[in-house]
């Protein structure tokens, strides 16, 4: 193995030797829930990252596919008793299997999409035309299974529909609000620029309420946790720099997401992973960090009421933490504003903060099992009879939707703002 290929897990070599091996994580973490194998916890993953950097065992399938089962959730870090961030040497780990092995064939494609604005909007285009015959009618027999074998193409999984036109492309780079009052840069998403663009509607419409200027720019990439799921730090870093590049362009008071992953990307992992690869770019990522806030607590922060503009009819609805809220401690507020909302009675679940199997690629090469984590989601979110199911992450729109249709259940799946933003968006 060669320096380089060690390197991702040298950086991360004292944060190892936090772990005592106490198997507190078991308890909290969902892939074991799953697997029931040592390898899928925390403190399994923690060990084989030891032996790696210590040379005693080779990145061979069996050392993939260990790593590959973590959903990155945080859960284990926020219960271990020494703190080890288990997340961290994990990417490091994938990192290093992917110098080692290359990239696959899978993540390869990715990096190649995320990285080209031009060709996302494309294939966003062709989907939204073809999708629905595409990934819903391919026959189970058919050879494209065999020549694809990409789960989303397979069996009950729901998938949502993509916007014919992309949020970004609906509206100008600058939308000017009133003088003396917030400027605001809208990070869009990819989930909200090209599925769920009523989320970016609503996000706009209550900005524009408060009076903000909202400034959504055009050079903003996908903040790249698709790529650092899978090892792929060198497009990771790309994206991370035309991103600073796209944000610095413009004054802003605050770098305002609707989405927890991206959220917790430019919040946390831009300078913590990237950061620590690129000591040349910390500064500027740590800057744009402590910028970077959710679209919940900034409007509680600029004082929204939503009794102005949200809900109106009665509503019983149920909250779910997305990880990268729950880890960031963005969960007291959203739920603060939804029950200022009129019409609408909070109901909460048993387990609202447990993850809900989504985990990225997790979702994509472990599919069945990222299903088995989610039924209990499903099951607490029917248990309490909520007419919808609220988050603040467009990620788990996606997977508490395919869950509950694969459950039969017909709950809705919102986000937050749709629901503050209801009176205005009808």
């Amino acid at each position: 193995m060669t320096k380089k290929q060690i390197d991702p897990l040298e950086r991360v070599a004292a944060e190892m030797k936090k772990c005592v091996k106490c198997g507190a994580c078991r308890a909290h973490c969902p892939a074991f829930s799953t697997f029931q194998r040592e390898p899928a916890t925390a403190r399994g993953k923690v060990a084989l990252a030891q032996h790696l950097c210590k040379g005693d065992i080779t990145l061979d399938d069996g050392t993939y596919s260990a790593m590959s089962k973590c959903l990155l959730c945080g859960s284990c870090v926020e219960k271990c008793p020494n703190q080890v961030p288990t997340d961290e040497i994990v990417i490091a780990a994938r990192e290093a299997l992917a110098q080692r092995r290359g990239l696959t064939t899978f993540h390869k494609a990715v990096g190649q999409v995320i990285k080209n604005r031009k060709m996302m909007n494309f294939g966003a285009l062709a989907a939204a035309v073809l999708g629905p015959l595409f990934f819903r009618k391919v026959p189970a027999t058919s050879g494209l299974r065999l020549r694809f074998p990409m789960p989303f193409l397979g069996g009950s999984r729901h998938i949502p529909q993509i916007a014919k036109k992309p949020f970004m492309k609906r509206h100008p780079e600058v939308i000017q609000g009133e003088p003396g009052k917030p400027r605001i840069v809208f990070f869009v998403g990819c989930m909200t620029n090209f599925v769920y663009t009523e989320i970016g509607e609503a996000t706009l419409a209550l900005f524009r309420h408060l009076g903000c200027t909202v400034i959504i720019p055009k050079g903003q990439q996908c903040c790249g946790l698709p790529g650092m799921s899978g090892g792929d730090l060198d497009t990771v870093r790309e994206l991370a720099e035309m991103n600073l590049a796209a944000m610095e362009a413009h004054e802003a008071d605050y770098v305002m997401t609707a989405c927890a992953t991206c959220g917790g990307a430019l919040h946390k992992l831009y300078p913590l992973v990237v950061g620590k690869r690129n000591p040349e770019l910390k500064q500027r990522l740590q800057a744009l960090a402590d910028k970077t806030v959710d679209a919940a607590v900034l409007l509680q922060k600029l004082g929204l009421a939503p009794e102005e503009t949200g809900a109106g009819a009665g509503m019983r609805i149920t909250y779910h933490d997305p990880c990268h809220h729950r880890t960031a401690g963005i969960t007291k507020q959203p739920r603060a504003l939804l029950n200022r909302t009129p019409g609408l009675e909070l109901v909460e679940m048993e387990g609202a903060d447990r993850c809900c199997g989504l985990g990225g690629t997790f979702n994509v090469y472990h599919y069945e099992s990222s299903l088995d984590i989610n039924a209990s989601k499903s099951a607490a979110i029917i248990a309490t009879g909520a007419d919808a199911v609220v988050t603040g992450c467009p990620g788990c729109i996606m997977q508490l939707s395919d869950g509950l249709k694969q459950a039969g259940d017909k709950t809705k799946v919102l986000h937050t703002v749709e629901l503050l933003a209801r009176k205005m968006r009808r």
